[in-house]
């Protein structure tokens, strides 16, 4: 098969690629490099089924596919809140772009959605049927707003065009690959703690978070693909974590000695963020496999390496 990849070249987009690949599927990477690197997919360079094409999807590509992951986007608050316009034209024209490719070659479109569709959540833990409460003129509307438009998109393609969809809400995902300068709080604290500094926590710590490992967000988002229901469905871990609790499993991992300092708190940052996934499990028979720990551990070892610190 066939297999378009945007954002190809970023943390997430670099191991679809890759899970794609070892099944035998031809994969073309689409990445303008905003947020992705060369170096999340200089291993594939000589793979005779991989192709790389440096491109915007805010402009449209013409291409010949099958399948459509559509998952460019930046996706951490440093990143999109330095270009809030760029964050909304790629994720909306971005979108239509890609509703258009798969509207003309019949092909069928994931879309990469997000839990930032649901704001700062007044139902706990979040369900698909639930509508957000989101604020749309905050710092983190660009990106909230926009994926909540790129749904509607999605379904109006499907409902009017009959375009084959699918919708994943991704929750916090973590694992090799994360840049290290996103924001994200795996990615912070790992890199801090590796470099000796202190833990930086916002607020007093008592904001939760549900942490995927990112094989087991790739394995959900091939079934959704493969499978037989539109979604939306949310694909993340359950299990929740105050990000105090956090620090202190990277502190006792790395080096218990760290002190962990505490700064104020963001605004609009979610106070609470955990995926209601009976969905997933029942229609993609999925379920995370990787617990917290282990899946640190794993990311520690490889952003050790990139650091150079495992001579």
């Amino acid at each position: 098969m066939r297999v378009l990849v945007t954002g190809g070249a970023g943390f997430i987009g670099s191991h679809l690629c890759d899970r794609l690949l070892a099944a035998g599927d031809e994969v073309i990477c689409v990445d303008n490099f905003f947020t992705g690197t060369r170096a999340n997919v200089a291993h594939l360079r000589d793979h005779l089924n991989f192709e790389l094409i440096r491109h915007d999807i805010t402009e449209p590509i013409r291409l010949e596919v099958d399948r459509i992951y559509h998952l460019a986007c930046p996706a951490s608050p440093i990143h999109y809140q330095y270009n809030p316009v760029k964050t909304v034209k790629t994720s909306v024209l971005g979108t239509l772009n890609m509703l258009g490719l798969a509207k003309r070659v019949r092909a069928r479109i994931l879309l990469a959605s997000t839990s930032e569709v649901y704001g700062d959540p007044l139902v706990h833990p979040q369900n698909e049927d639930y509508w957000g409460h989101v604020n749309p003129i905050g710092i983190r509307s660009c990106y909230d707003e926009s994926k909540r438009l790129a749904e509607t998109l999605m379904m109006d393609y499907h409902r009017q065009n009959r375009v084959d969809i699918r919708i994943i809400r991704i929750f916090n995902t973590y694992g090799p690959r994360m840049s290290e300068g996103d924001g994200r709080v795996v990615s912070n604290f790992l890199f801090q703690a590796l470099r000796g500094e202190p833990l930086t926590v916002y607020g007093e710590g008592q904001q939760t978070r549900s942490f995927c490992y990112v094989s087991d967000l790739v394995e959900g988002m091939i079934r959704l693909m493969n499978g037989e229901h539109i979604g939306p469905i949310n694909i993340g871990n359950p299990d929740e974590f105050t990000i105090l609790e956090l620090a202190e499993q990277v502190r006792a991992l790395v080096n218990p000695e760290l002190p962990i300092i505490f700064k104020p708190l963001p605004s609009d940052d979610p106070r609470q963020r955990q995926p209601d996934i009976a969905r997933a499990r029942t229609l993609l028979g999925w379920e995370p496999t990787v617990p917290l720990a282990e899946g640190l551990r794993r990311t520690v070892v490889e952003f050790r390496h990139r650091l150079g610190l495992d001579g």
